[in-house]
């Protein structure tokens, strides 16, 4: 078998598993020869105590993530650091990050893959399309040819790249990072830091990341034609169902960085009378 050189890590939860399972079969449409041949590997950090019947003998590699859940908290950032380790170990050369919703584009692999070449010390990040959900359902073909990225992040043409350099733009810029589809060398990925352990649960630690990347000298390259395509799962906003675990993480990040992330859901959480405001304590659960 030849030297994997590429990884795709996925996290994945039992109930996420009908969109992974959808994502690895994307995977092997557009490149089964490299699947075979190890020039591509599926890695899934499997989060809790799932069976591993549910993901065994499928054509991935699973790394079981038993410190997975923390007080019955997801600990996403020790799964993303996890599969990352088990990438490098099997010594590729680029860490492809695909949210578990998210299917790729045919050619998603091949732009980071180039971009990566072309900067290798970068972060690199790719358009990501929310489908709808009638769009969910359609072939995977209709869904790839009717990109529609999410309009508040860069979309550079095909086979182009916007690079955001640390010299010329202050941390704000790599506020738009998000972790559902992004790629970075095993080398500089350590140089970041990887993803801080320290958030369990949901929010904050995405873009604790890509302070991180900004602290470290590492800039941020938008890649064009690197598509990934969401797909649809109900989501309520702001996300109340995590209301503590956002507000837990909000205060870490605020120590680390000195700045609030997830104002928008902080305000509106205040609007629902869900949180409150204190001056030195910062934001808590309303009374």
């Amino acid at each position: 078998m030849s030297r994997a050189r590429t990884a795709v890590l996925t996290l994945a939860s039992v109930e996420r598993m009908p969109h992974v399972r959808r994502q690895h079969a994307a995977l092997r449409q557009y490149h089964g020869d490299r699947l075979e041949e190890g020039s591509l590997i599926h890695v899934l950090a499997l989060l809790g105590d799932a069976p591993r019947e549910v993901v065994e003998n499928q054509g991935w590699q699973v790394v079981p993530v038993t410190e997975g859940l923390c007080g019955g908290r997801a600990n996403l950032a020790r799964a993303r650091n996890l599969a990352a380790a088990a990438g490098r170990r099997a010594g590729v050369g680029l860490l492809v990050f695909l949210d578990a919703d998210c299917l790729p584009a045919p050619r998603m692999i091949e732009r980071y893959e180039a971009a990566a070449a072309a900067f290798p010390q970068a972060l690199l990040a790719g358009p990501v399309t929310y489908l709808e959900p009638e769009e969910t359902q359609w072939e995977l073909t209709r869904i790839v040819a009717h990109p529609h990225p999410h309009p508040a992040r860069p979309n550079p043409a095909d086979c182009q790249i916007r690079l955001t350099r640390v010299v010329e733009h202050p941390r704000e810029a790599w506020e738009l990072f998000w972790s559902l589809s992004f790629a970075v060398r095993p080398e500089v990925y350590p140089r970041i830091g990887g993803f801080s352990e320290e958030y369990t649960g949901y929010g904050g630690e995405d873009t604790d990341f890509a302070y991180s990347a900004h602290s470290a000298g590492v800039d941020l390259a938008w890649v064009g034609g690197a598509h990934a395509f969401h797909q649809y799962h109900p989501v309520s906003s702001p996300p109340v169902e995590h209301l503590t675990e956002i507000l837990d993480n909000a205060r870490l990040f605020h120590r680390r960085w000195g700045v609030w992330p997830m104002r928008g859901w902080l305000e509106a959480f205040a609007e629902r009378g869900l949180a409150r405001w204190d001056p030195q304590r910062g934001w808590l659960l309303a009374e």
